[in-house]
């Protein structure tokens, strides 16, 4: 018999919401349903495709209300839930207004003058994504709409941390005949993950590194392809040219966002020695500014931690760096209030990479502060981890350029933090372990649903084949 899995609300601590994981024979029929309505989904042809997609975002819009409620229900966090949203629906608007060009197929000819090549495409039948909690409903999605416009069907199985948004989406798409079948939510822990995963013919997964490596071994072992997003410790370098008022909001930004529940969140941070203290002191300043969502969800700016095994990471980073020496400015608590689990922004000092908070991903809104002398140093710092999913560099454009070059992540933001989170053009790979598979930003987050098929045409009119005519 399955066992129903219960979840907790983030701000309350109570278990008020069930779901009950299908056993692995439902999920085996799902994606064997879903497999077979994708073969009409990519008949329709892209502009149906367009066309029912759009559809669903009118239903999502007709029931926002509930979509924000089950959102703040998972996240605990109102301000936040609202952005998730809205970048939810402007991505189904730009993947319909791309995806026709990038999907163009094209003929042409080769430079051997009697062959002529058709380039085409053709997608995966099924997808499956594997989404996490900090983001639920955007990253869910992320990947799901491009796979769709692809010619896709797509199978999600989100987080069991924070699945409440899934009902309100079903609803939405109750109401959208040709989209109902091919998109599916099914909900679970890591059982139904893997089933999900032996009948895919992709998969795409956004969480942990310890889980990825299950993720790429297991598709591995079914010979499909895996696009993994894992972890990071991004860094943030911070030269004397840098403009110290904006280099310190921007890094609090990148911090604290969603409590730093984002893989893209600037875990460390590496200041030149002339400016060390007057960078330190204007952050500690700013971040004493920054409060609580708490009583109410409209109280404050920093949401509780969503997954309570992540406010006991974040209590060993801080216990194990002042134990080391480190220097809490502020914050430094882990609160329980209201049976909810809260951590104020902290900025630390005298840190060094002895310490977890300096060297594994601590998921919160934690600024450990360290000074460099040069360049050169700055530069080895940023790049002594295991991680390299993205960073941040302050100083004159001119120096960051150059020191960008030498950063070992996949995105590097000049003179600002985050700005993958908002400007989508930019193709990127993750690093060293932070990921695995092609770029979800640019064309090519669309394109790597498709296998490429070279159709070759053989144009002149002789019946002798090409090697007779080239002497073979």
């Amino acid at each position: 018999m399955t066992k129903t899995i219960e979840v907790r609300n983030p701000r309350t601590g109570k278990f008020d919401y069930v779901i009950i994981p299908p056993p692995p024979r439902l999920v085996v029929q799902q994606c064997k349903r879903t497999r077979r309505a994708q073969i009409r989904w990519q008949q329709l042809g892209l502009e149906r495709r367009i066309e029912a997609l759009q559809q669903w975002k009118q239903a999502i819009l007709s029931g926002r209300d509930r979509l924000t409620e089950a959102l703040v229900n998972d996240t605990g966090r109102l301000s936040t839930s609202i952005l998730e949203i809205d970048s939810f629906l402007s991505s189904i608007d730009r993947w319909c207004r791309l995806a026709p060009e990038l999907l163009q197929e094209s003929a042409k000819n080769t430079a051997i003058p009697f062959i002529a090549l058709q380039q085409t495409s053709v997608p995966y039948p099924l997808v499956g994504v594997i989404s996490p909690w900090n983001f639920p409903l955007l990253l869910s999605t992320i990947d799901t709409i491009p796979a769709l416009l692809a010619g896709c069907a797509v199978i999600v199985k989100p987080s069991e941390i924070a699945p409440r948004f899934v009902a309100p989406l079903k609803t939405a798409l109750n109401a959208v005949s040709e989209l109902r079948d091919v998109l599916t939510f099914v909900e679970g822990a890591g059982e139904t993950g893997s089933a999900l995963i032996e009948n895919v013919d992709l998969v795409c997964f956004t969480g942990s590194v310890a889980t990825g490596r299950k993720v790429a071994q297991a598709a591995a072992k079914q010979f499909i392809p895996a696009f993994l997003e894992l972890g990071g410790k991004d860094p943030a370098i911070v030269l004397e040219s840098a403009n110290l008022e904006l280099a310190t909001s921007a890094i609090l930004w990148g911090s604290v966002v969603n409590t730093g529940q984002s893989c893209l969140s600037i875990e460390r941070i590496y200041v030149a020695d002339s400016i060390f203290e007057k960078f330190y002191h204007q952050l500690v300043a700013k971040a004493h500014r920054l409060q609580l969502a708490y009583p109410t969800v409209e109280s404050g700016e920093i949401g509780p931690i969503i997954a309570e095994k992540q406010a006991a990471i974040i209590s060993d980073h801080l216990v194990d760096a002042v134990e080391k020496g480190a220097v809490i400015h502020c914050g430094g608590v882990i609160e329980d209030l209201g049976g909810g689990w809260w951590c104020r922004p902290t900025v630390l000092t005298q840190v060094n990479h002895s310490m977890k908070v300096m060297t594994e991903e601590t998921f919160g809104p934690i600024m450990p502060v360290m000074p460099f002398s040069t360049v050169e140093e700055a530069v080895s710092l940023a790049n002594d981890s295991i991680y390299g999913l993205s960073a941040a560099v302050f100083a004159s454009e001119a120096e960051a350029l150059e020191i960008a070059q030498q950063i070992d992540a996949g995105a590097i933001s000049i003179n600002d933090a985050g700005l993958t989170a908002i400007m989508h053009e930019g193709e990127k790979n993750a690093f060293k372990i932070s990921g695995l598979g092609g770029s979800r930003m640019g064309a090519a987050a669309l394109k790597r649903f498709m296998r490429k098929k070279a159709i070759l045409i053989k144009t002149n009119d002789t019946n002798d084949p090409w090697w007779f005519e080239n002497g073979e």
